[in-house]
């Protein structure tokens, strides 16, 4: 059968072969791979409709919340890779031990010194949603390493699935760099086909040595993971609500057009000789040109017909 990485060979320690494995066709229903699969499939899908996923997917997220996403991350994965490292060696834990490919605690130490600076960190702190991951993923480490699989599968696999469409959509919508500085974390070198290398790693997880109830215990860990994740997710969600808005493609703030114009943060300073008004003022007065309805009326039906074509 063809390797399930065609990546650089081996691991940390150099072995070719414990790579060179693909996933048996015929998983079965007890299989750990498909136990948590169908067990998270509903926290799955309510991380997934979380208003702070839900905005990143339509590209509404901010530099700012971004930043501190990844600080979130960070200290996330940092305990996770720490336990993983305590654990390679250990039976429950070892087959799954994938540095080179997996382990993103320096691709997210880049991204913070990209947005924070040399000192960065100096400037960041773990909040209270992310300390209380961190100190779940902790204890399993060090007393139930048979759950650290959950919070592993939980992280990775969904990094290596849904991590690749947010990160075209965080560089698009922050304009980063096409050299994907500040969107290290969802770039996996060392993983030259992702497909296949959950494959493996899914095949890894069914071979492990364990118990009906040990597996029902990982399920239950990985749902537990899924609402840490989930409890991060709000915590952003509430910190953007308060952050004030940041200026968007053309260089103005969002603006509800309501209050005294010569609030607009943009009145005076931005505008200059452009004329005494609001932009969201100016806009709207635009929009209700009978000309300018027309041509938007036009552009929309172009723009609606190429998506029709890019969809079929």
């Amino acid at each position: 059968m063809p390797s399930a990485m065609e990546g650089p060979e081996g691991g940390e320690d150099g072995d070719v072969s414990r790579y060179e494995e693909t996933e048996d066709n015929n998983v079965s229903p007890t299989d750990l791979s498909e136990l948590l699969k169908e067990g998270t499939k509903e926290s799955h899908d309510r991380a997934e409709n979380t208003q702070f996923v839900k905005d990143f997917l339509k590209g509404r997220i901010r530099k700012e919340l971004f930043k501190l996403a990844t600080v979130a991350l960070h200290f996330t994965y940092s305990a996770l890779e720490e336990e993983m490292d305590r654990n390679k060696d250990n039976p429950v834990f070892a087959p799954l031990y994938f540095p080179m490919e997996l382990h993103r605690r320096e691709a997210l130490a880049k991204d913070l010194k990209y947005f924070y600076g040399e000192d960065w960190k100096e400037k960041i702190q773990c909040s209270e949603a992310t300390q209380q991951y961190v100190d779940r993923i902790h204890h399993v480490g060090q007393h139930e390493p048979e759950l650290l699989v959950a919070h592993a599968y939980t992280r990775y696999m969904g990094d290596l699935s849904g991590g690749q469409v947010l990160k075209k959509v965080a560089q698009r919508a922050l304009k980063l760099p096409s050299t994907e500085e500040g969107i290290q974390f969802y770039v996996f070198e060392n993983v030259s086909n992702a497909q296949q290398f959950k494959q493996l790693y899914r095949a890894r997880m069914n071979a492990l040595d364990l118990d009906k109830n040990t597996k029902e215990r990982i399920v239950e860990e990985a749902n537990r993971a899924f609402r840490f994740n989930m409890q991060v997710f709000d915590e952003l969600d509430k910190i953007g609500r308060s952050l004030p808005e940041e200026a968007q493609d053309g260089g103005f703030p969002v603006h509800d057009g309501k209050g005294d114009i010569r609030k607009c943060p943009y009145y005076a300073d931005k505008l200059g000789a452009a004329g005494p008004g609001c932009p969201f003022h100016t806009a709207v007065g635009l929009v209700r040109q009978p000309l300018v309805q027309l041509v938007l009326a036009a552009c929309v039906a172009v723009a609606a017909g190429a998506a029709a074509w890019y969809i079929l």
